[in-house]
């Protein structure tokens, strides 16, 4: 029989909790207007790829720096006048050191790898695309 210890448990919860508190900055930060929480949870050397769905169905590839992101933060949702009902985060999978998640926005689905650095989870790596057409 496999016995682990209560206090695991509590460390992977308080783990797990600040990965996804760091998840939910990142969504946050974009639908407020908040760039000081991509400062707290978006690691400088993020890497963000993404795939934007075109009206033809095709999808037109890009990628984005920490400081675009710190832009987009500022301006995407200044005026207030895009969605921001849509704000989910599942936390897949945590270890000591890595993490993953997956946040459903109004943008679309974002797949985040996540790393400790000096003790604080941070956004490191993003793939998304747009939401995929209805029934795939």
């Amino acid at each position: 029989m496999l016995v682990i210890p209560v206090v695991g448990f509590a460390q992977k919860g308080k783990e797990t909790e600040a990965v996804h508190q760091a998840a939910m900055n990142y969504v946050v930060a974009v639908y407020e207007s908040k760039p000081e929480l991509i400062e707290q949870s978006v690691h400088p050397q993020l890497t963000k790829y993404g795939f934007m769905r075109q009206k033809d169905g095709t999808y037109k590839q890009g990628q984005m720096t920490y400081t675009q992101l710190l832009d987009v933060a500022r301006n995407w949702n200044k005026d207030r006048k895009q969605d921001t009902s849509i704000k989910e985060v599942q936390v897949l999978d945590v270890l000591d050191q890595t993490a993953t998640a997956k946040i459903r926005a109004s943008w679309g689905i974002d797949y985040m790898q996540l790393a400790k650095f000096d003790g604080t989870w941070k956004i490191i790596n993003i793939v998304w695309q747009t939401p995929p057409p209805a029934g795939s």
